[in-house]
């Protein structure tokens, strides 16, 4: 078999491939156009792939007023080859990276969970159920997530039941991927399910909406997070418009920011976006920051006083023998500056 016929049999993450030539929703603005803006704001991303980003992107966000994040577990980009490559990834959500988001002063949370492409292979499928309870209860841990559909097939729907069931048993959020392919019967097969099994609607975080499914949501009481995502889920422009419609209850935004074209900024850049559009502060501080704290808070993992008034680091403090700020580096402060020293 070709190659280029195994990739069409395997749709991509993000969608097909003509998503590329649609018209760019996502202003770009630089950082000295929207940094006063923004002064004094803090900002909560509940859903960002740090494992993908760079000590840049930490550098930038801390600059921004991103306080905390929230790393969902998810599909590297390539199937995973056994039980052991799972393991290790979700040992690094709540160790390495957690570690070395605070060395940035960042606090580092993250969702557990097995990602919806790779339910389809059902004998790891399975293998990776059975060590899923060993990490859901682990210290940092807010949500099972983010589970959900993909392309919708009955092992999908098998393992997010399954999951579901999980989350109920360890009193914890659930973090919902909804998919990118026919995304309103996906969503709305998704929140049918979870009220199926006896999921109260405020427990669980609907990820990926868009103004297709926004209403139905809301309406049904669960979360409406959105993804600040160039060109292939929402921009920041239309993200303006849902919150100037909806207002703020139950909405939160995020960037999802991972090893495709994303931005780690996205959350500042829409909060200065609407503040521009006359958003007032308090709807945009609910919508990036509180919002996300109150649906994760349900977990007993997150607590407000850990990162609201700063975390410190130590530039010495090691994980494993390992630093992040090596020979005391201290993380820098002006990006515009030509100089590395």
């Amino acid at each position: 078999m070709c190659e280029n016929k195994k990739h069409s049999e395997n749709p991509s993450h993000f969608g097909s491939p003509t998503d590329s030539k649609q018209e760019q929703t996502h202003i770009d603005l630089k950082w000295d156009e929207y940094k006063e803006k923004i002064r004094g704001f803090k900002f909560f991303d509940p859903h960002i792939h740090m494992v993908s980003r760079t000590t840049d992107d930490y550098q930038n966000m801390a600059q921004a007023g991103i306080v905390a994040v929230i790393e969902p577990a998810f599909w590297v980009g390539q199937p995973r080859t056994g039980l052991s490559t799972f393991k290790d990834y979700y040992s690094s959500l709540v160790g390495w990276e957690r570690f070395r988001s605070s060395q940035f002063g960042i606090k580092h949370y993250c969702t557990i969970g097995l990602n919806s492409r790779e339910a389809n292979n059902e004998r790891l499928a399975d293998e990776v159920m059975e060590i899923l309870p060993l990490y859901i209860y682990k210290e940092g841990v807010v949500g099972v997530g983010e589970i959900g559909f993909d392309d919708q097939t009955e092992l999908e729907e098998k393992y997010y039941r399954l999951q579901l069931e999980l989350a109920k048993e360890a009193k914890l959020p659930v973090q919902i991927h909804t998919p990118h392919r026919d995304k309103k019967r996906g969503t709305e097969r998704s929140m049918s399910i979870a009220i199926e099994h006896g999921l109260d609607p405020s427990w669980v975080i609907v990820d990926h909406n868009n103004e297709e499914t926004v209403k139905s949501v809301l309406d049904q009481g669960f979360y409406a997070a959105f993804t600040i995502y160039p060109f292939t889920k929402m921009g920041n422009k239309r993200m303006v418009s849902i919150v100037e419609e909806y207002g703020s209850e139950r909405i939160m935004i995020n960037s999802s920011a991972d090893w495709g074209i994303s931005d780690p900024l996205a959350i500042p850049k829409t909060a200065a976006l609407m503040l521009e559009r006359g958003v007032s502060k308090e709807t945009i501080q609910k919508v990036t920051y509180d919002n996300a704290i109150e649906a994760f808070s349900k977990s007993g993992q997150l607590n407000v006083a850990d990162f609201e008034v700063g975390l410190s680091s130590d530039p010495t403090d090691k994980f494993y023998g390992n630093t992040v700020l090596r020979g005391g580096q201290i993380p820098k402060q002006n990006q515009n500056s030509l100089f590395i020293e």
